[in-house]
């Protein structure tokens, strides 16, 4: 008898021990990464040694692209996974997750140390209902790239603030393409939104409003009409190229290496791309010798441009057992020194203002400068908690380029988004 109790006490001690075992060291904290060249592998590996065993950081790879990244994360979400401690989210979903209580709440103090020295497009971003609710990580904005030879050849004074106007103008009279994301996918949104905003308005009048029925689209404006007005004239005067239906940021890329190229709104991953071709033989040194960099074009002469914002942002799920870490993680992550050595690796730009001075940075990138500044003037895309169906809207109805009309497609536009957001139509 004594020897069947004694088994029995071996018998129910042997799983007691083995949760022993697996609660033992720190905590892991699970970080939803989007798919990258291993700098946030590498940051989280940096992260787990800095910690002094507060935590192992230890990273998840979600889907390549943005929407399919948006569906993993919602659905766990959505069934409050406690594994999610943070993620690294597109910044035209962040009003969605935290309309829906997907964040935990960011404490005053980090929020002060993760807002300072940083830039203004980034911090905007991070924010929804003039709250901060995620950590600015890296952010991304577009230049205006050019030919250099192409730009002396029209006379341009690339050193002062050109308008779209001019850009078109030069390419038409210099025989050249204007390379802009004319597909129907996101990267339009991103380009009509810059134009909307950079001539002083904005694709909703009041983005933050939780009620589908109350949202007010505010395309049919001043502004709407002279963003309309750019992409039909470049539509119209076929610099856009034969390709410009279905351009897209890698195909824009493609055409500035080519003999017609002329001028390029993009992001900053073009110089790399640049300068790894020329190692690899497939492009010729004195293609990127070439190569110009300045402000994005102003819609209206005078008024300051407004670029695309993009990057990711850290979001601390709402579920997570361990959001006093995990906020000290995001703290980690996003220092200034992380960030300039995630730009130099992987091409992603920092939300710091103070990274772009790190003399590897400033090597690496001769326009981190130009960079720096348009971040401060970088414009988020409509931050609603309704952002696929006010995109999606915007697409279908800007789209082709050449069926743009300041007459027609602001209204089209607007009459779309209300009538999705009272259920009245279908995307």
């Amino acid at each position: 008898m004594r020897r069947r109790a004694a088994l029995l006490a071996l018998v129910l001690a042997a799983p007691l021990a083995a949760c022993a075992t697996a609660e033992a060291g720190p905590p892991t904290l699970l970080w939803y990464i989007n798919p990258d060249s291993g700098g946030q592998a590498r940051i989280a590996r940096q992260c787990t040694e800095a910690s002094d065993g507060a935590y192992r950081l230890q990273t998840v790879l979600l889907p390549r692209d943005a929407p399919s990244q948006r569906e993993q994360l919602v659905r766990r979400l959505a069934a409050r996974d406690t594994s999610i401690d943070l993620m690294s989210i597109d910044p035209p979903f962040i009003p969605e997750f935290a309309n829906a209580d997907f964040l935990a709440p960011v404490p005053d103090d980090v929020a002060a140390a993760v807002t300072q020295d940083v830039a203004e497009g980034a911090v905007a971003g991070a924010s929804f209902d003039d709250e901060l609710v995620t950590v600015p990580f890296w952010a991304n904005t577009q230049l205006l790239w050019y030919r250099r030879s192409v730009a002396e050849a029209a006379g341009l004074d690339m050193t002062q603030p050109v308008t779209w106007d001019q850009v078109i103008e030069a390419a038409a009279e210099q025989d050249v393409t204007v390379a802009v994301q004319g597909v129907r996918a996101e990267s339009l949104t991103v380009w009509v939104n810059a134009l909307v905003e950079s001539a002083g308005g904005h694709i909703l009048e009041n983005p933050e409003e939780q009620d589908p029925q109350e949202v007010v689209a505010s395309l049919d404006s001043d502004a709407g009409r002279v963003a309309a007005q750019i992409v039909a004239d470049l539509a119209a005067s076929g610099v856009g190229g034969a390709q410009l239906n279905n351009a897209n940021e890698d195909i824009n890329a493609s055409m500035f290496e080519g003999s017609s190229a002329g001028f390029m709104v993009n992001w900053p991953f073009v110089w790399p791309r640049g300068q790894a071709a020329v190692e690899s033989g497939s492009l010729d040194a004195s293609v990127v010798d070439d190569y110009g960099w300045a402000m994005y074009p102003q819609a209206v002469a005078g008024e300051q441009a407004r670029p695309p914002y993009g990057g990711i942002n850290l979001g601390v799920g709402a579920f997570s057992e361990h959001v006093d870490l995990a906020y000290e993680a995001a703290r980690c992550v996003v220092d200034p020194q992380h960030q300039a050595e995630y730009f130099v690796s992987d091409g992603n730009p920092p939300s710091s203002l103070v990274a772009f001075d790190d003399p590897a940075v400033q090597e690496a990138f001769p326009m981190a400068d130009v960079i720096r500044e348009s971040l401060q003037n970088a414009a988020p895309r409509p931050q609603t908690p309704f952002y696929n169906e006010v995109s999606s809207s915007l697409q279908r109805t800007w789209h082709p380029p050449r069926s743009v009309s300041p007459d027609g497609s602001p209204q089209r536009a607007d009459r779309l988004v209300t009538d999705v957001l009272q259920g009245r139509a279908l995307l």
